[in-house]
């Protein structure tokens, strides 16, 4: 049975927690003399004079109805780079662990192994960015604790192989991150309703991409109850603001809205793949079931530069592996498309 206390950092066992003045008092009511505060209000309009639930009760309770699980099975960040970070300081020893990531993918995972001096073995996805489930089994060894694998991936946007990741989760004995950031925009269930026959699992989502409250940087992460104590027991007290708490709140009050989103945001994003692959300057043009594309022309650097010329801003990653002369390009409104389409012809 996957015990994940087993795997955690043997100092962190025994850890006390920071015992916050909302851990001793947990009412919404009453005369607070407890915390130093200041009792009179804020500078602003509104009373943010007092430090915001540090567990985000209410929130959790929200986001338990729309995903189908425990409000224990959920841990809030600030946005899903906390969580990635507090995995590594949970359950990898600095200078003796290791984890596993499959390239080209997202950046944070080996910036934060590089911060928490973690060791990243790095088992490059396919030609046609597919997961190689074999390959990360065949590197595993005695001090591996996670396989971070991204899906729909960044920047390539494809979903990967359910099937090999499945396979992934079942043969390793640690701990597999599936970052599902660009979920909302792909047409399967995702993994949160697995937990339960995965218990070495942690799906991150975000509210930045589909909810569109990048600004706010609030991430989740689900998993099992007892997998999920850890990172609350060591995350900074009140590390979500009052104030995030309640705009998300609101916004989750308003989810017929996100649903409208999506839906546009899907409808641009066929036409701009269209528009994209009309283009003799393009040489490919990725499937994506994100928000964005992974697309392949000649000088992508030197298109960049043209591009950001003409303040239009795309992701140059051309120099990652796997994606020699590609940018990335976000799916915009339709006239940013529009603009951007313009202004690749003129190079054409």
């Amino acid at each position: 049975m996957f015990d994940p206390l087993k795997l955690i950092r043997p100092h962190l066992r025994d850890l006390v927690p920071y015992s916050s003045a909302r851990d001793d008092y947990q009412g919404d009511d009453g005369i607070f003399l407890d915390a130093n505060e200041n009792p009179i209000g804020s500078i602003t309009d509104q009373d943010w004079n007092r430090y915001p639930d540090p567990y985000q009760r209410k929130l959790k309770e929200k986001i338990s109805e729309i995903k189908a699980v425990g409000t224990d099975q959920i841990f809030l960040g600030n946005g899903s780079d906390e969580p990635i970070d507090l995995l590594f300081r949970a359950f990898c020893e600095p200078g003796i662990d290791n984890v596993i990531i499959n390239p080209p993918t997202y950046g944070m995972y080996k910036v934060s192994a590089d911060i928490n001096d973690v060791q990243t073995i790095e088992v490059l996805l396919s030609e046609d960015y597919e997961l190689d489930d074999a390959g990360i089994l065949d590197a595993v060894n005695t001090n591996t604790k996670m396989v971070f694998i991204c899906s729909p991936n960044n920047p390539t946007g494809n979903d990967l192989s359910q099937d090999r990741i499945d396979k992934v989760i079942r043969n390793f004995k640690g701990i597999v991150v599936i970052d599902e950031a660009y979920i909302d925009f792909t047409n399967r269930e995702s993994y949160i309703s697995r937990l339960d026959e995965f218990p070495n699992l942690v799906v991150l989502q975000t509210f930045s991409k589909a909810w569109g409250l990048a600004g706010l940087r609030l991430g989740m992460a689900f998993g099992s109850a007892e997998l999920l104590k850890i990172p609350n027991r060591i995350k900074a007290p009140y590390n979500l603001s009052g104030l995030t708490q309640e705009t998300v709140l609101m916004a989750l009050g308003n989810s017929h809205k996100k649903i409208e989103m999506v839906a546009q945001i899907l409808k641009d994003r066929a036409e701009l793949e269209r528009d994209l692959k009309g283009l003799s300057i393009i040489h490919k043009v990725h499937p994506s079931d994100a928000n964005f594309f992974l697309v392949e022309l000649d000088k992508a650097s030197k298109v960049y530069a043209d591009l950001i010329h003409k303040k239009v801003i795309v992701r140059d990653r051309s120099k990652v592996v796997l994606c020699e002369n590609a940018l990335r390009i976000t799916v915009g409104t339709r006239e940013e498309n529009k603009k951007l389409i313009d202004e690749l012809r003129k190079l054409e």
